[in-house]
């Protein structure tokens, strides 16, 4: 599904090149569930945006679903990522003026999708989540756990084959984290690839395979096909 081939992310800061991702070579198989961890800095947000077709690499070649994306342009970047991905960020990003319903509508109603179609899949997707009985509620009168869920479920509304959930639990307490993640996994249950940014270390461990980077670079992959370099090891 996903195949990073010698990517490098770098950033030019005054007179200093920041090198935010550095050689990076993976592959991801449909329906993982992948944890990316490392310390502050470590280039797990950079991975998950270039992954998600967010940010371009500075080198290197990006395989997704087969199709070269690496010189795409950005009209093409946004209907592949408009198709196949969804993203859940740690702090929601819903529109406050717009009730929970038409949050999780908005992707659907920027495709052009017919309104009948785009309110019985709202309606399912609200029912699913738990949070139907607050489908005309504004993300101000939400509490945390519910805005998260409405951010899934817009997620969700394209029927995406990956999600990339950056920090999802961390603006929520414990139980609201522990649900959201609970729900997270249920959709890779159904063959939804799945791969969350944490700096938890019990989130990150339930995953299938942990990732873990340092200074841009992969430093373990639980599920490496083959052992780690010795200057990744090193690193």
């Amino acid at each position: 599904m996903i195949e990073l081939t010698d990517i490098s992310r770098h950033f030019t800061m005054g007179d200093q090149t920041v090198r935010a991702l550095d050689q990076i070579n993976l592959t991801i198989n449909p329906g993982e569930y992948i944890s990316l961890m490392g310390p502050s800095g470590s280039g797990k947000s950079t991975l998950l945006n270039l992954i998600g077709l967010l940010d371009t690499a500075s080198s290197g070649r990006y395989l997704f679903d087969r199709q070269d994306t690496t010189d795409m342009t950005d009209h093409k970047l946004a209907e592949l990522r408009g198709r196949h991905i969804g993203f859940v960020f740690q702090s929601f990003h819903l529109i406050p003026r717009l009730s929970a319903a038409d949050n999780v509508m908005m992707p659907m109603t920027l495709a052009g999708i017919d309104i009948a179609q785009r309110r019985e899949r709202v309606t399912k997707l609200l029912q699913r989540f738990g949070i139907a009985d607050r489908a005309d509620h504004r993300p101000s009168e939400l509490s945390g756990g519910q805005r998260q869920r409405v951010a899934i479920a817009r997620a969700m509304v394209m029927q995406p084959s990956l999600i990339l959930a950056d920090e999802p639990t961390g603006n929520l307490d414990q139980r609201s984290g522990k649900e959201v993640v609970e729900q997270l996994e249920a959709l890779n249950r159904d063959g939804i690839t799945l791969i969350v940014v944490t700096h938890d270390d019990d989130l990150g461990q339930r995953a299938q395979r942990q990732i873990k980077l340092v200074d841009g670079q992969i430093v373990s992959d639980s599920g490496a096909s083959e052992p780690m370099g010795i200057d990744h090891l090193l690193a």
